[in-house]
């Protein structure tokens, strides 16, 4: 295993990024605002899962591809960047519950963020490139362990921690959306802003260069 200086500077590098607000802090925060905290938790949940898929392609090799095809890191940004657009827009466009049926979330919606989270996650070649960036730095050639298999603990300890720090976010955007109440009026103007958040990381998920 690497020396107990890099892992500790790994722990600590991986902290930082994971707390600094980001894309997936805000896509949580946005999927709490549309269904509350239980769609939320979901949603982190969807990115966590989702992002095994990365963290296997970085153990693989895989995510060298993204360098080495151009286009298909395109494609695949231009895919997911599409997807958070048309999640925004459904979001801005859909109507609140009457209050009557206002205390319970449905679990619907909770299933739909989860399924929905995983789909962004995988569709983020952001992701893959942040592994195939970040991880070598704090791999060591010459340790017991191989390669491969360092740059997966890795990859599930950096996992597990953005999990945590984006789950933190959820628990305070749900205070904030009980702060606000449960009238239709602002539930309608959080749904926007939710939904508003999701289009802006569709447009920069777009535009942004690798």
């Amino acid at each position: 295993m690497p020396s107990i200086e890099i892992l500790l500077a790994f722990l600590a590098t991986t902290a930082v990024f994971a707390f600094i607000p980001g894309p997936a802090m805000l896509y949580a925060a946005a999927q709490t605002m549309a269904g509350g905290r239980r769609s939320g938790a979901m949603a982190v949940l969807g990115i966590h899962l989702g992002c095994y898929v990365h963290i296997l392609a970085a153990a693989a090799g895989l995510s060298v591809l993204f360098h080495a095809i151009p286009t298909l890191y395109l494609a695949v940004k231009l895919a997911g960047a599409a997807y958070l657009v048309w999640l925004g827009l459904a979001l801005i466009r859909s109507r609140p519950a009457p209050e009557t049926d206002m205390p319970p979330v449905p679990s619907k919606s909770a299933r739909r963020a989860f399924a929905e989270s995983v789909a962004v996650e995988v569709l983020n070649p952001k992701t893959a490139l942040f592994f195939l960036a970040f991880l070598p730095q704090f791999v060591d050639a010459s340790a017991a362990f191989p390669v491969w298999l360092q740059l997966a603990v890795f990859g599930l300890a950096i996992n597990a921690i953005f999990s945590t720090a984006d789950m933190v976010c959820v628990l305070l955007a749900g205070l904030v959306v009980e702060r606000l109440g449960r009238s239709g009026t602002i539930q309608r103007w959080v749904r926007r802003a939710g939904g508003s958040i999701l289009v802006g990381l569709g447009a920069h998920l777009a535009f942004q260069r690798p």
